[in-house]
């Protein structure tokens, strides 16, 4: 299953058969074949328990699936020991979290750049002020993240995801703790930074209404995609999600 068609490069993420179980026998994920293309916005949905979560956490590398195959940017992960994995994660993926887990002693700039910094690399400065500029952040560098409204921090934790240039972001429920205004931004450039500078994003969601900004989705239930839908509308996720009630 694909996001998008092939391009010349490898995939951003391609997984197959992808199985993990759990202690006591718990199967959440079951043989998942997936490949994301560079540039493309795919969003992951599915109701508690579904997968969906477990999904994200081995494709970027969080956790080790029970059997499969995990390629980021062509490099194979699955047999990858914790230092190259952790590695990996620093030079090629980019993480937002729901919680934005941004640090409350820094500045706004000190956390955009911390990353970089653990992993020894310079900043682009050129590349983080387009950053900076593009989500409207530029006379907020020198605040502290309480000084900032939620939205504000989230934009802050997109820029620093981006700020070492990943081959993939992955979005774990980016718009939980926002107001509809806010979210509506957030998702605005989300989709923005994928059509204006070919960044690949993996959004995990409940929100039928977020996932539809997203250029395909899929539906899990079960450890399996068992939807998988190009440009979605809201409603037809809603009824997808609907009809995994009805099963």
């Amino acid at each position: 299953m694909s996001a998008a068609p092939s391009g010349a490069q490898a995939p951003a993420i391609a997984l197959a058969h992808l199985s993990k179980t759990y202690a006591g026998g718990v199967r959440a994920l079951d043989d998942v074949s997936l490949t994301v293309e560079r540039g493309t916005f795919l969003a992951v949905m599915g109701p508690s328990g579904s997968g969906k979560s477990t999904l994200m956490h081995c494709a970027a590398g969080l956790d080790s699936p029970t059997s499969g195959s995990v390629r980021i940017d062509g490099r194979e992960i699955a047999g990858m020991n914790e230092t190259r994995r952790t590695e990996l994660r620093r030079e090629r993926v980019g993480f937002v979290f729901q919680a934005y887990n941004l640090i409350p002693s820094l500045s706004v700039e000190d956390n955009i750049t911390l990353p970089l910094r653990l992993a020894g690399r310079a900043p682009d400065r050129a590349w983080l002020r387009t950053l900076v500029e593009r989500v409207g952040l530029g006379g907020r560098l020198h605040h502290r993240p309480a000084e900032l409204s939620g939205g504000q921090q989230q934009r802050a934790a997109l820029v620093r995801a981006l700020a070492a240039r990943p081959a993939v972001v992955f979005a774990d429920e980016p718009t939980g703790a926002l107001d509809l205004r806010s979210a509506r931004q957030v998702l605005d450039l989300l989709r923005d930074l994928v059509d204006e500078f070919g960044q690949t994003v993996v959004m995990v969601t409940h929100d039928p209404a977020a996932a539809a900004r997203a250029h395909s989705a899929l539906v899990m239930a079960d450890g399996q995609v068992v939807n998988a839908l190009h440009t979605p509308a809201a409603h037809r996720l809603a009824d997808c999600l609907a009809a995994l009630g009805e099963r």
